[in-house]
């Protein structure tokens, strides 16, 4: 059985809620959750070079568009191995550019398949994004052989269709189950639940908590929302199927 801690954190291009922009601050949150593998929102390409600095770790940006000419995305950071990535285009005409991130990460001998998700903030262009995810191009791709976790910002506070999508082809971290207080957005005082995890069945979730230290109540206007998880894997390297306790195209890459 391997043990793994994953967060997903929109760090708001490192601009606090103080007003001061600092990937340092971002990347010492980080260093606070302590996540084997970590999935960030709204980061600049210099940002992400600057936290995959602080925290000596390789990264890969998803670049969704430029801002201000720096690549601008979804990032995922690893202690383990990064083997492969892949972005893709959840853009919807008319609305800002959005992507979804991919990293195929080797955990345990075996492989996983981590999806960093930025969704949009108009209801009818989740719509088309929730479709868009769960097409045999992108999350029921049928080469997708290993276990997959998704994560990300969903920017969808009710039940709308992208959640129920979701939830119908795989678990979901039920905040309600494992935490006091589920809302993540914005920071101070959330009062807003936009951030989500979803997973296959080869993955248990053992516990989801909320960082709170007092730098992640002012750092982004969100909070980073934790998993631990427990991966059960077989004597051949692949992933054996766990019993849940209680539930029912390109970018910028530097893995080492």
């Amino acid at each position: 059985m391997t043990r793994l801690r994953v967060v997903t954190y929109n760090v708001h291009k490192c601009r606090g809620m103080d007003g001061r922009t600092s990937a340092t601050r971002i990347a010492d949150v980080l260093r606070e959750v302590n996540a084997d593998i970590m999935a960030l929102q709204e980061v600049l390409e210099h940002q992400a070079e600057a936290i995959s600095a602080e925290l000596k770790l390789p990264f890969v940006l998803g670049e969704n568009r430029k801002h201000r000419g720096y690549g601008y995305g979804n990032v995922v950071l690893s202690r383990r191995p990064i083997r492969a990535m892949r972005n893709y285009d959840l853009s919807v005409r008319g609305r800002e550019e959005r992507g979804c991130l991919r990293a195929d990460i080797e955990v345990g001998g075996s492989m996983l398949h981590v999806f960093n998700v930025h969704l949009g903030t108009a209801l009818i262009e989740r719509r088309h994004q929730g479709r868009k995810l769960i097409a045999p191009e992108l999350l029921c791709d049928v080469a997708l052989e290993a276990p997959r976790i998704v994560l990300g910002d969903f920017n969808e506070w009710t039940t709308g269709l992208a959640t129920r999508l979701l939830r119908s082809h795989m678990e979901s971290a039920d905040t309600r189950a494992h935490l006091r207080r589920s809302r993540t957005y914005p920071g101070v005082l959330p009062f807003l639940h936009l951030d989500h995890i979803y997973y296959d069945p080869a993955l248990r979730l053992d516990k989801l908590t909320l960082c709170r230290t007092r730098k992640a109540l002012v750092a982004s206007d969100h909070l980073p929302l934790i998993g631990d998880f427990e991966v059960q894997i077989d004597a051949s390297g692949d992933p054996k199927e766990v019993n849940a306790a209680a539930s029912p195209a390109n970018g910028a890459s530097r893995p080492e």
